[in-house]
């Protein structure tokens, strides 16, 4: 019960940081900021949030994570309504409710995306101007996991994927930069944050890297296995859209065990970084065993 209290205090924290950090829904122009907030309070884990947040109370820090926290939950969310659009994923469902794209319209979808992502380097540029240094590692390092050669350039290897090649490899370039790079920067952020030594920095990227394969092989699993109202979403999209998956290159058994290995290694790592890491140990398990 603890954990469950604790990753709903975190969620809760975020939620009102969001009300906090982000423009009113009445703000000119009304339709786009509406659109804005609807996807951000749509629901969801808010799990990269929750990782930077949980990173940064490993060690005693005076500085606020909760303007990085809403930062990465904004480029996040911005990633999601554009996959949704038909030119994409073509999804009518996202955490239960319809896609931006269906509550409002394409248009309103694409600009709302848009305004999400450049939002997150204003929260940051702005709210850590007082360290400069902080700022600017945060923009870097974000950045580069939003960009070409990590999420976009994932997003870009899925969407064209073909059925020739090495599908092992690419799969794993998939996975690694559409999901995990930015779960490794959720943590290295909240490490930065607190001013957490580079050797522990390097460790977290490890942690990342692990947990984040985890839980895209969990998540190709369940758009399998769960139910649609479990997901949020269309069930079986993966299969409509043609989409590579674990499961459609290794089957859901040798998935699962993928899945598994990767845990059991983002959990060795967290060992190895310290700190009140109870929490984050627990949180590791209990994505392995999700329903959705």
């Amino acid at each position: 019960m603890e954990f469950k209290s604790t990753l709903k205090d975190l969620q809760n924290k975020i939620n009102q940081a969001i009300d906090q950090y982000l423009p009113s829904p009445n703000t000119r122009p009304a339709r786009l900021h509406e659109a804005m907030i609807y996807s951000l309070k749509a629901g969801g884990k808010r799990l990269r949030p929750i990782l930077l947040l949980t990173a940064h109370s490993l060690y005693k820090s005076d500085t606020d994570p909760l303007p990085a926290a809403v930062a990465i939950e904004s480029l996040h969310t911005y990633s999601l309504i554009h996959d949704d659009l038909p030119c994409m994923d073509n999804s009518d469902l996202r955490r239960g409710l319809p896609t931006c794209h269906k509550k409002f319209d394409q248009t309103t979808a694409l600009l709302a995306g848009d305004a999400l992502l450049t939002y997150a380097f204003f929260l940051i540029s702005n709210y850590y101007k007082d360290t400069p240094k902080i700022a600017n590692e945060l923009t870097r390092i974000l950045s580069l996991a939003a960009g070409s050669t990590k999420l976009i350039g994932g997003q870009t290897e899925d969407f064209f994927a073909s059925s020739g090649g090495d599908k092992e490899d690419l799969l794993n370039f998939i996975h690694q930069n559409k999901t995990a790079a930015l779960i490794v920067t959720s943590l290295t952020m909240g490490l930065i944050l607190n001013g957490a030594p580079k050797e522990k920095i390097d460790i977290a990227k490890k942690l990342g890297f692990h947990l984040g394969m985890a839980f895209q092989i969990i998540d190709d699993i369940l758009d399998l296995t769960a139910t649609e109202e479990d997901l949020g979403k269309t069930q079986a999209l993966d299969i409509k859209n043609d989409t590579l998956t674990f499961p459609t290159v290794y089957g859901i058994e040798t998935s699962t065990e993928k899945a598994h290995e990767h845990t059991q290694k983002a959990i060795d790592f967290c060992k190895q970084l310290g700190g009140t890491n109870d929490f984050l140990l627990e949180l590791i398990l209990q994505l392995e065993h999700r329903i959705a």
